[in-house]
């Protein structure tokens, strides 16, 4: 594990424009936290006041653990045990507000030396293309990438400050829900390239339309420095459309003629997907160990992501090769008795459903297919009418049978009746009645895809299966 960069008083300071309240400026730091449970001795502590907890509580306790360094708001200093902390010569820093000071200090750790970030956004795709990106970028480059969900104002800080002296690249994913939201995030990385993977219709709640993500997804181009350069997809029109007047460097990846980098001769096999990558500098197969045909789109932006930073196309040919599904991303679970499940359980909108639905048909051969399907959240007024149109997609590819779960259930099953599946191939219960009555109907060789937004924990049913599976 790489070391991180180490810290002192002066900078904390001049990063965050904060006052010294305690301590010295030769104080010295390995890193900076904000979690008082698991924070280093030797970190800065940063009290950040989130929905559920307010660091600035845990001061007491996080000196009494050793921390030497704490950043408070200005309007809590008289909170604070002063006098303990002078005694136990900890250097205390006042800041505006914490939130934002994270954020500075995060973008101080990005400009500490010669760094090439590549950030990431869109509607679906994220990870899977950030988890590409980071496999073929690492190739050849010491790379730093975006852990877990750490993809918003405080998950992106915390990645930062994970940078380390031999860092040569950073591939960082970034997640908005909000219009402003990757102005500020995009401020704090300030990326060389930007890769809009799609635009759909996920967090309409916060944004009221498509054209309102689009806008808040081209935020993101704004930050990009003179030298900067765009990937944008060139297959989903909304995207590719915001290359129209950027005045900075624009590849585009996708399956038309467009693009610079694309894909032809797409294959579904039992073992994943295989096609031909081409690009400027020629053409490699490349074999994916994931049954999703959208996964190409993700691969292909990781390929262009290399092109663009010279990568040989054999290496970024083994970057793609080397990509494993996060669990629960479409990953295939191959359970006892030839059952298998697509568990694609982490989340879901309208565009994912619908990809994860097709996917499901598509893998089908002669196994009998089952979707499995939560509620999609954060939809607002439109819920009702896109949970209709994933039913429509259930009917229209012919799925065997139908079980869904969640406030907009009934929607789905309408949707699918609307195309010609039969009501005795729907059902409509809890999320832990329908894996028990799955018990009941389950038989060999069926394929059973298992999807829902992240609030609906249908990973639950996923275990359901597998410990019957296992227990037969």
């Amino acid at each position: 594990m790489l070391t991180p960069h180490i810290w002192n008083t002066a900078q904390v300071l001049a990063a965050t424009g904060g006052s010294l309240i305690t301590g010295t400026e030769a104080a010295r730091f390995s890193g900076i936290g904000i979690d008082s449970r698991r924070i280093d001795p030797g970190h800065l502590f940063v009290a950040v006041a989130g929905s559920r907890h307010d660091g600035h509580h845990f001061v007491a306790d996080v000196v009494a653990r050793g921390v030497k360094g704490i950043v408070v708001a200005d309007d809590r200093v008289g909170d604070l045990p002063l006098d303990q902390m002078s005694a136990a010569g900890v250097t205390g820093v006042a800041v505006a507000d914490t939130i934002r000071a994270l954020g500075l200090l995060a973008g101080f750790n990005r400009r500490r030396g010669p760094l090439m970030v590549l950030a990431i956004t869109g509607s679906n795709g994220k990870t899977s293309t950030r988890m590409f990106t980071e496999q073929v970028i690492s190739q050849q480059f010491t790379t730093l990438s975006t852990g877990g969900n750490f993809n918003n104002h405080i998950g992106l800080p915390l990645t930062l400050f994970r940078l380390s002296p031999a860092h040569q690249a950073a591939v960082l994913e970034l997640g908005m829900n909000h219009a402003g939201e990757l102005t500020y995030l995009g401020g704090i990385c300030q990326p060389d390239v930007a890769i809009i993977t799609n635009v759909g219709a996920a967090h309409l709640e916060g944004l009221g339309s498509i054209d309102n993500v689009l806008r808040a997804k081209a935020e993101l181009l704004d930050t990009l420095g003179e030298q900067g350069a765009a990937i944008l997809n060139a297959d989903d029109a909304r995207v590719a459309g915001l290359a129209e007047g950027l005045e900075r460097r624009v590849v585009f990846f996708g399956t038309g003629r467009k693009a610079q980098v694309r894909a032809a001769d797409v294959c579904l096999s039992e073992a994943g997907l295989t096609f031909t990558l081409a690009t400027p500098s020629g053409h490699r197969p490349v074999a994916l160990a994931t049954p999703a045909r959208v996964m190409v789109e993700n691969a292909l932006a990781a390929a262009a992501a290399g092109e663009l930073m010279g990568i040989s196309l054999d290496r970024i040919k083994a970057g793609l090769e080397a990509f494993i599904p996060q669990s629960g991303r479409m990953g295939i679970r191959r359970l006892s008795h030839d059952i298998w499940v697509v568990d694609d359980t982490y989340n879901a909108n309208p565009a994912s459903m619908t990809a994860a639905v097709e996917t499901l048909a598509g893998m089908r051969g002669r196994r009998r297919t089952i979707a499995v399907l939560g509620d999609m959240l954060e939809l607002g007024p439109q819920s009702a009418d896109l949970h209709r149109a994933v039913g429509q997609a259930v009917g229209d590819a012919g799925i065997d049978r139908l079980y869904v779960t969640g406030r907009f259930a009934a929607a789905v099953a309408d949707g699918a009746m609307a195309r010609q599946m039969a009501a005795t191939q729907i059902v409509v219960a809890t999320r832990d009645a329908i894996a028990t009555q799955l018990e009941q109907v389950l038989r060999p060789g069926d394929l059973v895809l298992v999807k829902g937004s992240r609030g609906m924990a249908m990973e639950a049913v996923v275990e359901s299966i597998a410990r019957w599976a296992d227990e037969r």
